[in-house]
C-alpha cells in the first residue's frame, strides 16, 4: 500500500474503540501529515526493499517499471481507451528505442485509476531470484532509454534549448500531437532497477512549444550540380546523377519554367552542368524537413558539388 491507504485501513480496522483511536490520534501526530505523492512514496519502498534483499543478494536488483498517467476531461474512470493506446503507446516505445539506440520492446501490465495510468515493463527474460528482483550486471537498455526521454521532455515544459535530443524530436512530436487530438496531458514515471526514480511530464505547455519547434524556415545557397541525365519529365523535372558508379548521388533539378527545360532539348546521357539553388527547410530543432534543388542557369565544366538532402 502507498499513500495514505494504511491510515484508511487501520481506521477501519479499529471501528469505534475509544482507545484504539486516540492511540491512533497520537501516534498520527507523532508521524505528521504525509505531504508526499503516492509514486514518490512507492519509490521509497522499492529503495528500502531493494536495500533489504541486497543484504542476502548483494547483485540484485529490482523490476523495471514505467508508470504512464493520462489526464484530461475524459480519464476520470480509469479506463484506457483503445484509440488512446494506438496512438500514444507506439511513440513512446519508438522514443524509448532511438534514445537507447536499440530497439526496446515494452509490455502493458495493467491499468489502474486514478486518472488513467497504464503501466508497463520492458519486455525481459529475468533470471531466478527473490520475488520482484532480477539480476543484472548493467543498466537495461529501456532505463538508457528513458533517462533521454524523460530529460527531453523536461526541456520542452521548460521550454529550453532541446537540439541535445534532436534524434528524439519526431517520436515526441507524434506523442504530443496525439495528446493535443485527444486533449490528454502525459506524466511518465520511470522506476529503475536500482531504485532510483525518472519523472517527467508533457503539458499543454509542452504541446504548444512543440508545436513553435515544429514551425520551419528556409535556408539557401547556390550551388553547381555536374552529372548524366537519367530522367526526364515534361513537367519540368531532371534526375542528373553526379558519376558513373551504381550508388553516385542523384539530384531532382526542378524547373520553374518548364518551357525552359524543353528549348534546352536534353535527352537522356547527356552530361550537364547547371546551377542551382539549393534550398533546405529546417525547422527549430535543426531537423532538415525538405530539400529542394531549383534550376538557375547553365554553368561552366566542373566537378559536382555533392549534397546530401
Amino acid at each position: 500500500m502507498t499513500g495514505d491507504s494504511w491510515r484508511d485501513h487501520r481506521r477501519a480496522a479499529l471501528g469505534d474503540d475509544p482507545a484504539a483511536k486516540s492511540a491512533t490520534a497520537r501516534l498520527l501526530e507523532t508521524l505528521g501529515t504525509e505531504d508526499r505523492d503516492e509514486d514518490e512514496i512507492e519509490a521509497d519502498h522499492r529503495s528500502s526493499r531493494l536495500a533489504a534483499v541486497r543484504e542476502y543478494s548483494p547483485h540484485a536488483r529490482l523490476d523495471e517499471e514505467l508508470r504512464i498517467r493520462l489526464t484530461g476531461p475524459d480519464t476520470d474512470g480509469g479506463a484506457l481507451r483503445f484509440q488512446w493506446g494506438h496512438a500514444l503507446l507506439h511513440p513512446v516505445e519508438a522514443a524509448v528505442s532511438t534514445a537507447a539506440g536499440t530497439p526496446v520492446q515494452l509490455e502493458v501490465t495493467g491499468i489502474s485509476s486514478g486518472s488513467t495510468v497504464i503501466h508497463a515493463r520492458p519486455v525481459t527474460n529475468p533470471a531466478a531470484g527473490p520475488p520482484g528482483t532480477f539480476d543484472a550486471r548493467t543498466a537495461s537498455a529501456a532505463s538508457t532509454g528513458m533517462g533521454a526521454l524523460t530529460a527531453l521532455l523536461r526541456a520542452l515544459e521548460n521550454e529550453s534549448d532541446v537540439r541535445e535530443w534532436a534524434r528524439l524530436f519526431d517520436a515526441v512530436d507524434s506523442l504530443s500531437r496525439a495528446l493535443g487530438k485527444y486533449r490528454l496531458d502525459l506524466g511518465l514515471t520511470w522506476y529503475d532497477a536500482d531504485g532510483g526514480t525518472r519523472r517527467a511530464k508533457l503539458s499543454e505547455r509542452g504541446r504548444h512549444y512543440v508545436e513553435r519547434l515544429r514551425q520551419t524556415h528556409d535556408r539557401d545557397q547556390e550551388i553547381t550540380i555536374s552529372g548524366r541525365i537519367t530522367e526526364l519529365r515534361e513537367s519540368g523535372w531532371v534526375k542528373v546523377k553526379a558519376g558513373a558508379a551504381k550508388n553516385a548521388h542523384a539530384y531532382d533539378v526542378r524547373f520553374e519554367d518548364p518551357e525552359e527545360l524543353v528549348r534546352m532539348r536534353p535527352v537522356l546521357g547527356d552530361n550537364v552542368h547547371f546551377r542551382v539553388r539549393f534550398r533546405q527547410r529546417l525547422d527549430a530543432v535543426g531537423i532538415t524537413r525538405s530539400t529542394d534543388f531549383t534550376y538557375l542557369g547553365r554553368a561552366s565544366e566542373q566537378t559536382a558539388l555533392r549534397v546530401d538532402g
